[in-house]
């Protein structure tokens, strides 16, 4: 996957086309008028010399990539194949970048997903574009995780699916308590077997021993 986020450093004095349609993007405009007036706010001068770009350019283009999830458009087409068994898919270790919807701070982390095929599997690089595009808004973690269970198990008419996420929250680490942590949540939908919750519990613990 590619996204577009590296940005020229050179200052432009064009702002951005206004765009309205939220089913395509977030409005610029206004964007562009809230960075600006919060710049404002905390005494910086919006038009010195490396600010313009900032409220003219940057932060829309991030408001707009960050605020994916909120656009069905946005959603990756999850094209299934026949499935030729019904043994638990696991994909683990999947990065996870979300806002917290009470401080608009990052939380990132990792997923791991598995699900029980029922008649369709999908491609696995398509768990991957799933959990990126759910994690795209403004959310909690509990939230976060409960929607990407609830929308796999829809999107694959899954039999089961099992999720898991371990983030660390920049609203804690840099604010408040100041402490970095590790919070995990994880949410199940249908009935996985314990041999499966096993399998999934195990597959967890063997990634995160591959990645200390």
């Amino acid at each position: 996957m590619s996204d577009d986020t590296t940005l020229d450093d050179h200052s432009t004095d064009e702002s951005l086309p206004i765009q309205t349609d939220p089913a395509t993007g977030i409005d610029h405009e206004k964007a562009q008028r809230g960075v600006r007036l919060v710049l404002d706010a905390i005494g910086e001068d919006p038009d010195r010399p490396g600010l313009t770009d900032t409220w003219q350019r940057r932060i829309p283009e991030m408001l707009d990539t960050l605020t994916e999830g909120d656009r069905q458009a946005a959603k990756p087409t999850m094209r299934t194949f026949e499935a030729t068994h019904d043994d638990l898919v696991v994909k683990t270790g999947i990065p996870v970048y979300s806002l917290c919807e009470h401080h608009m701070l990052p939380y990132h982390g990792t997923a791991h997903v598995a699900y029980r095929p029922d008649d369709e599997v999908v491609g696995l690089s398509k768990l991957i574009r799933y959990v990126r595009w759910q994690s795209r808004r403004l959310t909690m973690q509990e939230e976060l995780t409960r929607d990407i269970a609830r929308g796999l198990a829809g999107e694959l008419d899954a039999e089961a699916v099992l999720v898991e996420i371990s983030a660390t929250h920049m609203c804690e680490a840099m604010r408040g308590i100041e402490t970095e942590t590790t919070t995990t949540t994880r949410e199940i939908v249908g009935e996985p077997t314990a041999a499966e919750r096993e399998r999934f519990t195990d597959a967890i613990a063997r990634a995160d021993g591959e990645t200390r």
